[in-house]
């Protein structure tokens, strides 16, 4: 199949827009319109990676880390990111990232983490903001079922785990068509009056277009009258981080060991115990050192994540426990997400988790 209907779909668990503003996933290198045969599957890309791709016939790689994330001049092949692009220019590889869009979402690194350690009921820990909108149209009362039902189709009117949310008003419209228009409703010159409803709904930004689409494309008037709001409402499905709970409250020293075995950890970094046991943990996937106050005021009793440096433990302050289990170990388990996805959207492609290992990090 066409490398694009891959990355559609991918850009449907993660939309690009997800993403923060520093990072650079999507289409590193590669034709989108190229036929592929294969995925192979990394946390990182690195040049092993593609020599394993090669040999293995599969001529797309998809993997979390971007190749690509600072500028580049040249390519010379003076460090492993160039070298890397020249092979896989070289052997038509293409090559495909999907950062922080994937940690954002609720079903993403983060909740694989949470699925990996066996906890219950994962929430966004700090949910974003200023990424919804609202939407307001007038249809008429006869064509209401029709044209949101299409609105609902296209992506509007989820609020977490309900879907075809709207709030409907009836009321009257009025309006005159003018010389050259075709109404649907109405004679020409004169001034008309329908009962129509005022609907609203909530919709992703992201999906505004489609949404807006679906709606003009489904709607009977040759002029649709709408408006689109921005919300600075914290939308619970997207955000950093997760927030979860134990079956059963566990002593903190037998949880870090199950969290060094589950997560294959050379070794686990933590602050001292504030308390005995441990029931509610946030995690998150990568450095997450930006998120221990949000950790804190979530309650939760232990904090997986990695890349805390020597003063930042410090600010645990007794109120949590930090466990660093490195960098990679967090997200590790990404390419076997990645994996079970397609799987489902597309059970007949190839897809190969690398055996290649990409930790830069090691343990004595």
């Amino acid at each position: 199949m066409k490398a694009k209907s891959i990355i559609g779909l991918l850009e449907d668990l993660a939309p690009p827009s997800l993403q923060e503003s520093y990072d650079n996933s999507g289409l590193m290198c590669g034709d989108a319109n190229m036929e592929i045969g294969a995925a192979l599957l990394s946390l990182d890309c690195t040049e092993e990676v593609l020599d394993e791709a090669i040999e293995k016939g599969a001529n797309m790689i998809i993997c979390h880390h971007p190749l690509i994330f600072g500028g580049l001049k040249s390519i010379s092949g003076k460090n492993e990111v160039e070298r890397c692009l020249i092979k896989a220019i070289k052997n038509d590889v293409l090559i495909y990232s999907i950062h922080t869009n994937l940690d954002n979402v609720k079903d993403g690194v983060n909740k694989k983490i949470c699925d990996v350690l066996g906890l219950k009921d994962p929430r966004i820990l700090k949910p974003k903001s200023d990424l919804l909108r609202k939407l307001s149209f007038f249809v008429p009362k006869k064509d209401i079922e029709k044209v949101r039902t299409a609105v609902f189709e296209a992506g509007a009117g989820e609020i977490g785990n309900y879907s075809h949310c709207s709030f409907n008003v009836l009321g009257e419209g009025t309006f005159r068509a003018n010389e050259g228009a075709d109404p649907h409703l109405g004679k020409i010159g004169e001034v008309h009056k329908e009962e129509e409803l005022r609907v609203e709904v909530i919709l992703p930004g992201h999906l505004q277009q489609k949404v807006v689409a679906s709606l003009k494309m489904n709607h009977p008037y040759e002029e649709v009258a709408y408006d689109l709001y921005p919300l600075t409402n914290s939308w619970q499905e997207v955000g950093s981080g997760m927030i979860a709970e134990l079956d059963k409250e566990m002593e903190l020293i037998d949880f870090l060991k199950e969290v060094k075995s589950r997560l294959k950890c050379g070794c686990v970094r933590h602050t001292k115990a504030h308390k005995s046991t441990v029931k509610k943990v946030a995690v998150c996937g990568g450095s997450g050192s930006f998120l221990l106050r949000d950790a804190i005021s979530k309650g939760a009793d232990v904090f997986i994540t990695a890349d805390f440096k020597y003063h930042q433990f410090f600010e645990a302050e007794s109120k949590i426990v930090i466990a660093d289990v490195g960098h990679f170990e967090s997200e590790q388990f990404t390419a076997d997400l990645i994996q079970e996805y397609l799987q489902e959207k597309i059970p007949n492609f190839a897809t190969y988790l690398s055996e290649s290992r990409t930790n830069p990090i090691h343990y004595l």
